[in-house]
């Protein structure tokens, strides 16, 4: 069995993220899922600025939201992010969004990210050294 890997945290809905109506506009959720990856990285010892400084980047490759309810203006949501292991040369997540104060879910989510070269942009088809070694220490490998 996998070792679970989660990371949650918590952002405070801007004013600049809603609309006239205090809505927060739906591209925005997809930035909380970022948000999220982030942190993930900064807890897990996987971040985006460890990773180009091994010669890699991560780019997103696909991404899914389904939206259960809406976040307003002055709400706090937090992010739940979950790695999700895989064979493949790719960082996978899922994600759950819940309202702060109410703990309703208010979206869930899902993305996938491939490691390329980050001189020739050659997609890797293995997972790179430091990333098999992350899996071991993490108990997925």
């Amino acid at each position: 069995m996998h070792k679970k890997l989660i990371c949650r945290t918590e952002i405070s809905i801007r004013f600049n993220e809603a609309d006239p109506l205090g809505i927060v506009w739906h591209g925005h959720y997809i930035r909380y899922f970022e948000d999220g990856r982030e942190a993930f990285g900064k807890e897990h010892s996987l971040s985006y600025l460890d990773v180009f400084k091994l010669g890699y980047v991560i780019p997103v490759v696909s991404v899914a939201c389904d939206f259960k309810k809406s976040l307003r203006y002055g709400d706090t949501v937090i992010v739940e992010t979950r790695f999700i292991p895989c064979e493949a040369a790719k960082l996978k997540f899922s994600y759950r969004l819940f309202n702060a104060a109410t703990g309703d879910l208010v979206a869930t989510g899902s993305s996938v990210q491939v490691f390329l070269d980050k001189e020739e942009s050659l997609l890797q088809l293995s997972n790179p050294p430091f990333f098999e070694a992350w899996k071991k220490k993490q108990g997925l490998a």
